[in-house]
């Protein structure tokens, strides 16, 4: 596997390389994907993606569409990442590169339509209404 030393490498590697980019969210986290096939790891906002999502839950949520078409040795992918809390920002991510691999590859939209990754998590949160403390919560009652 290639390691990317700095922002310099990581420009010569995208230059040298063809790759296929797209889009991909989840609640107010937005993510854009490079996939290489080339083998040159994964990079969330130039970090490698185990130093960027230290829980073990967000790291395989990130490598998932990789093991699920069984490319985790051949493909690479760099990320960038923004908005939401870092929960989001994995599913996000994961979207954006099932998204890319499926531009690069037709093949592969069925296994990973079934695994549920191209689909856009559409949940938000409910905003707050007038009259109440949160979007539903009501100030509490008083008698007297």
């Amino acid at each position: 596997m290639i390691q990317a030393k700095s922002n310099q490498t990581m420009a010569a590697l995208a230059k040298a390389n063809k790759y296929v980019e797209a889009k991909g969210g989840r609640k107010t986290a937005t993510a854009l994907a490079r996939v290489y096939q080339k083998n040159i790891g994964i990079f969330i906002n130039d970090k490698k993606y185990t130093d960027y999502f230290m829980n073990p839950g967000d790291q395989k949520k990130v490598a998932a569409p990789f093991q699920a078409v069984g490319m985790t040795e051949t493909m690479g992918a760099t990320v960038k990442v923004s908005g939401s809390g870092i929960h989001a920002q994995a599913d996000a991510v994961r979207n954006a590169i099932a998204r890319a691999m499926v531009k690069q590859d037709e093949a592969f939209r069925k296994i990973l339509k079934v695994e549920g990754y191209l689909t856009r998590d559409g949940r938000m949160v409910e905003r707050k209404k007038y009259g109440l403390k949160k979007s539903r919560r009501a100030p509490q009652w008083s008698k007297r």
